[in-house]
């Protein structure tokens, strides 16, 4: 279960990386703004995907989802996002308790 929500948490700081220009012309913020909201919660999560061993992480990258949700709030197309990731971060530990639970029997 570790390993998927990893993996979501790396793909997810690509695609926040990826949301800093389009707060810059959609939201019209400043670049040191967006920069530091945005790659701030990407470096969160490569800092988490690494960390994910660690049963405190794994409850961190929920709220890091969270977070990235309310962050939707001021551009609405990383809302949008948000709402993918979360979905991916549900599916990821679902999918990974099953594959758990299938390896330990």
């Amino acid at each position: 279960m570790r390993k998927l929500c990893a993996v979501v948490l790396v793909f997810e700081a690509i695609v926040l990386g990826l949301a800093i220009p389009v707060a810059i012309q959609l939201g019209e913020y400043s670049p040191s703004f967006a920069g530091g909201l945005w790659g701030g919660l990407a470096a969160a999560a490569l800092v988490l995907a690494g960390l994910q061993r660690h049963s405190w992480a794994f409850y961190t990258g929920g709220l890091l989802q969270a977070a990235v949700l309310a962050s939707g709030a001021l551009v609405p197309s990383v809302a949008l996002l948000g709402i993918v990731f979360a979905g991916l971060w549900c599916t990821g530990v679902l999918l990974g308790r099953r594959a758990d639970a299938g390896a330990a029997a």
